[in-house]
């Protein structure tokens, strides 16, 4: 009898119908948007034996724990109410919580990688910034300190990926100039966490600084030409490679478009 159901049950729930034609490509990602059995669109990605399927916003998995859309929602009103009564120094997350944290943010990276590449920037940006939230939580709040920087290692790619949804979704609009700002931003945040950490040598290293100094460099001739801004970059290329009276010149080139422009 329980062979004969699970037969049944194999035969059923047998996921080959469904990736057949949508073959997987290693160290490519795969991803399509279809619509589900509830009439909503749901994200599937193509793994080396299946596929995860996500929903488009509120926790991928679709569950809602403890009535919020997510952990990260349900900490975070306990913070709020504790701050109310003054006691949020008071709160911890524990090594079972901040794993249940991580294993979330995981589904949201897997979410806005494949946003990423179904070119759904708005959702990029919504999930890198939800997730970079997370590892601001657990930083803070986090009982040991293996927890506490159990995620900053990959703080600099979730910054990355950000920087490139919210550059991607202005150049949507055309606007090249919040396109920059955007990646430059990235540059910054990136180069905050090495000085956070004690090597501000190794910022402009990384592969992720690189990725978004090289579409901001794309970028740059594309920009509206703005005098001081042009000034300002030469200014600070000048300072970089000690060149102090070149520097020193354009210091009163960009003094009196200031004043000027008052």
């Amino acid at each position: 009898m329980y062979a004969h159901r699970g037969t049944v049950s194999t035969m059923s729930l047998d996921l080959r119908p469904i990736l057949e034609g949508w073959d997987y490509h290693p160290g490519k990602v795969t991803v399509r948007r279809i619509k589900g059995i509830d009439g909503k669109d749901k994200i599937q990605m193509r793994l080396q034996l299946g596929t995860l399927q996500m929903e488009t916003s509120g926790r991928p998995d679709g569950s809602r724990p403890y009535g919020c859309d997510s952990l990260l929602e349900y900490f975070t009103s306990i913070i709020e109410k504790m701050k109310a009564d003054s006691k949020d120094d008071q709160f911890e997350l524990g090594e079972q919580e901040c794993a249940d944290l991580r294993d979330e943010a995981l589904q949201y990276y897997y979410r806005y990688l494949s946003l990423f590449n179904l070119e759904d920037y708005s959702g990029v940006a919504r999930d890198t910034e939800r997730n970079l939230e997370v590892f601001d939580l657990v930083k803070t709040y986090a009982k040991t300190d293996a927890d506490k920087f159990s995620l900053e290692q990959h703080r600099p790619y979730v910054v990355t990926m950000n920087a490139r949804g919210r550059a991607n979704l202005a150049l949507k609009e055309n606007d090249f100039n919040a396109a920059y700002k955007a990646l430059h931003e990235g540059m910054d945040e990136i180069r905050k966490f090495f000085v956070d950490f004690g090597q501000p040598n190794l910022a402009e290293k990384s592969e992720e600084f690189k990725t978004l100094d090289k579409q901001a460099g794309q970028l740059r001739d594309r920009l509206p030409r703005d005098p001081l801004g042009v000034l300002r970059e030469r200014l600070k290329v000048a300072v970089k490679e000690q060149r102090f009276e070149e520097a020193a010149r354009l210091r009163d080139k960009i003094r009196k478009l200031e004043e000027s422009a008052r």
